[in-house]
């Protein structure tokens, strides 16, 4: 026997980064190297079908090529000016994504969490000097099981103990309702509400859908009572539901909507905060910002990360292959399945929780070519990038077919 074997590629990586870097993920023993379409390789050379997108950040698909080239065609002109100066990149993405979505105002941010952290300060704001709310009373509606990150305010209103416990003291101000529950909504609000902030659909939580009505009837109390309506779309928002927005299938519009992760394709961080009031009004120089953000190479990719889930259909395509892979799933006849839920290719399939959990059905599909990721302990989460073909659809259904 030879006790000189060379450590595999994979391994030797894992233990470099188990000795040097923090232990705040769990991720699957895959090295990933490529990246093309819906496809990654990892360092052995091993090609699967990627069914998370980077949590639904590269929704384009892998290193889009147009994307690609607007990224390094401004990387190689300006970079960062930082917005003490001004860039010429920054005026036609706010046309172009307001064209788009309707909004009036644009504010640039980076990380979706920040884009979040914007919202709430300007909704407190405007609660105090449009809304007339007393100085320091402001109060902001939140659902329970929500995620919205990781920040010490957002965590400080996750219902989630292992997102929470141990970062304590948390700002006050945040009152939680269930989700999908119009009734508990109204009855949380009082004179001091500034705002509601809430997912169209809970992403992490695992694919919660709301009942018929329940967005329209949270806009409806919010016009009502004078409270701003925050749709988090960060994760629902850019195609990933088979609509631009998720707030389309309700035919609502948010006072306030958030959007990151594909707004970029995967290839940089940028979020942004769209308003369709005035509640942008209420900041003034000095009083919010960001270095890098709406700096030119964030905006000169955001604006191809948007351009090309228009030209390509990218949103239709999530429309028609989600529906199609929704039912192809739900027709798989498991008794390990509890159910299949989903809008557009953002899809869950729920197990039993005697079912041995859904880690281990996701490490069964990584030996077969298919990267997926459980969410909580019972849920898998399918959301693989907006151009897949319905014959890569009916793969992603064969795979799980075979494992359940």
């Amino acid at each position: 026997m030879n006790h000189h074997a060379p450590v595999s590629a994979t391994a030797d990586l894992i233990a470099r980064e188990a000795r040097l870097g923090a232990a705040n993920y769990k991720p699957l023993d895959v090295v990933l190297t490529r990246g093309e379409g819906v496809h990654v390789w990892d360092v052995d050379g091993k090609q699967y079908l990627d069914c998370l997108s980077a949590y639904s950040a590269v929704n384009q698909g892998h290193c889009h090529p147009r994307i690609l080239a607007a990224l390094t065609q401004q990387a190689s002109r300006l970079t960062l000016t930082s917005r003490a100066f001004r860039n010429d990149q920054l005026a036609p993405f706010y046309e172009e994504i307001c064209a788009l979505t309707r909004a009036h105002k644009v504010l640039p941010m980076n990380s979706g969490a920040e884009a979040v952290e914007s919202a709430l300060k300007l909704a407190r704001k405007w609660g105090y000097q449009v809304k007339g709310v007393p100085d320091g009373a402001a109060q902001i509606i939140v659902c329970a099981d929500n995620f919205h990150g990781r920040t010490i305010a957002i965590v400080g209103f996750s219902s989630d103990p292992g997102s929470r416990e141990g970062f304590g003291p948390f700002p006050a101000g945040f009152i939680t309702v269930p989700f999908g529950d119009a009734a508990a909504l109204e009855a949380a609000i009082t004179p001091n509400t500034v705002a509601f902030l809430v997912e169209p659909v809970q992403g992490e939580a695992g694919v919660i859908i709301p009942p018929a009505g329940y967005l329209k009837a949270a806009r409806d109390l919010c016009t009502r009572h004078n409270v701003l309506f925050i749709l988090d779309e960060i994760q629902t928002g850019l195609g990933r539901t088979g609509k631009l927005l998720a707030e389309e299938h309700d035919g609502v519009e948010a006072d306030m909507t958030l959007l990151g992760k594909a707004l970029a394709g995967g290839f940089y961080p940028v979020s942004a905060v769209l308003s369709n009031n005035e509640a942008m009004s209420v900041l003034h120089p000095g009083e919010h910002g960001s270095t890098f953000g709406g700096n030119p190479l964030a905006c000169a990719v955001a604006r191809m990360a948007l351009k090309v889930l228009v030209d390509e259909d990218m949103i239709g395509n999530a429309a028609r292959v989600g529906a199609n892979l929704k039912g192809s799933l739900a027709a798989i006849a498991a008794p390990s399945v509890k159910d299949v839920r989903g809008l557009g290719l953002m899809i869950a399939v729920e197990l039993h929780p005697d079912a041995g959990g859904a880690r281990k059905v996701c490490e069964k599909l990584v030996t077969r070519g298919l990267l997926a990721k459980e969410t909580h302990d019972h849920t898998i989460r399918i959301a693989p990038p907006l151009i897949l073909t319905i014959e890569q659809a009916d793969w992603i259904a064969e795979q799980f077919a075979a494992v359940l």
